[in-house]
């Protein structure tokens, strides 16, 4: 992830952690501090496992660090709906 700063990190988790929940229908559940919380996690999340698939992670820009940090956020849905059998 590029260095965007606490508010850059805030904003743009907040944003992936939001969409993402939409995508994954776990909106009503979920606040915006889970949402930003969410975001954060999913940033490193995808941050791995692009860079495992050779993509330039820390050189991406703003728009691929949200795509980035989007991407994590559904992995990460994804696993705690798997793991909590939830639907």
């Amino acid at each position: 992830m590029p260095a965007l700063g606490i508010i850059g990190w805030i904003v743009i988790g907040g944003l992936a952690g939001w969409i993402a929940s939409k995508v994954m229908g776990t909106d009503a559940t979920m606040g915006i501090g889970v949402n930003i919380l969410v975001g954060i996690i999913g940033g490193f999340i995808g941050g791995g496992v692009l860079g495992f698939f050779g993509f330039n992670v820390s050189g991406g820009g703003l728009v691929f660090s949200f795509f980035t940090c989007l991407l994590g956020a559904v992995i990460l849905i994804w696993i705690v709906k798997l793991v909590s059998g939830r639907k």
